[in-house]
């Protein structure tokens, strides 16, 4: 066992700065991601944007890429009348353009992440924010392994390793951790939203649910995301409280969405953001990126910071 976490752990070793937003970067590409299937709909549509987003992160500084699948999966597509194989090709197609981007860059180490979603991101109604999903362990297991057993028999042609992003609850987490049982050989990190400086946005405390996800063989990595980034610090605290894994964050830009108004509001200041960046390596993050609304000027002020880049 012990030699088999050290090669996973490798996967992530020198790594420090994570790419940005996807679906944002994505409409300032000029896709629309208006529709249900958010990014994933350029998958197929327009497929050179998201090289080209890929691209510009790389260009920025980050070391780490996340695929534009957060939002694929069999459940949401076949709500749309799309087949399950389509949904799995979606999966695929994504770690594809995102290796075609890394390749542009052959003197450089790119790690490519599969970007998975939590259950609510399908439900297309804000439900990761909370996680009250009012489904049972059992099928949260049987979602989330659909989409493991997609990449983790994929070969050559499958990421490096599973980012389990936005998840909202502990529950959740270790529902995953039961569907990734049968590939332990698979490296994962385990990334939760967060509604204050102690709580993921269910309820539990951080500190368990890191602990958690430590115990699972397949764990290269803990972390936050798509929380505010004034929150940072201290769950970088309580994370490393809670076990020695290696510790994540990507938090939003720092903007929040007013949904009656339907438009962003606070500041997206990269300048602000670098500086706080620096911040979170010192508390004890060793890969720091962004989420939602953060851009590749972001992500290069955090590459300013980072140690060893």
């Amino acid at each position: 066992m012990a030699e088999q976490q050290s090669g996973q752990n490798a996967i992530l070793r020198g790594i420090h700065v994570l790419d940005g937003g996807m679906a944002s970067e994505l409409e300032y590409q000029g896709a629309n991601i208006d529709g249900p299937l958010w990014s994933a709909h350029v998958l197929e549509d327009a497929p050179e944007k998201v090289i080209a987003v890929h691209r510009a992160y790389i260009e920025a500084g980050a070391q780490c890429i996340l695929t534009a699948s957060y939002q694929v999966s069999r459940m949401g597509y076949a709500e749309f009348g799309l087949t399950p194989e389509r949904a799995d090709a979606a999966l695929l197609r994504a770690v594809d353009l995102a290796r075609a981007a890394a390749a542009e860059f052959p003197e450089r180490r790119i790690v490519v992440a599969a970007s998975l979603g939590p259950y609510g991101a399908a439900l297309h109604n804000a439900a990761e924010y909370h996680g009250d999903y009012g489904v049972s362990f059992g099928e949260l297991v049987e979602f989330h392994r659909g989409r493991i057993r997609v990449l983790a028999t994929a070969g050559a042609n499958g990421p490096d390793l599973l980012a389990f992003e936005t998840l909202p609850s502990l529950e959740e987490a270790e529902a995953i951790g039961e569907a990734l049982a049968p590939w332990p050989n698979i490296a994962a990190w385990f990334c939760f939203t967060c509604k204050d400086e102690l709580h993921a946005a269910h309820g539990e405390l951080l500190s368990e649910c890191a602990a958690a996800m430590a115990r699972f063989p397949q764990t290269v990595a803990v972390g936050v995301n798509c929380t505010h980034p004034a929150l940072m610090p201290a769950l970088i605290g309580e994370m490393r409280r809670a076990s020695d894994i290696p510790i994540v964050v990507y938090p939003n830009s720092g903007e929040a969405w007013d949904a009656t108004a339907r438009c962003w509001t606070g500041s997206a200041d990269p300048e602000s953001y670098g500086a706080q960046a620096g911040d979170w390596f010192r508390a004890g993050a060793q890969i720091v990126g962004g989420c939602c609304r953060t851009r590749p000027a972001h992500i290069r002020l955090v590459a300013e910071v980072a140690p060893g880049i």
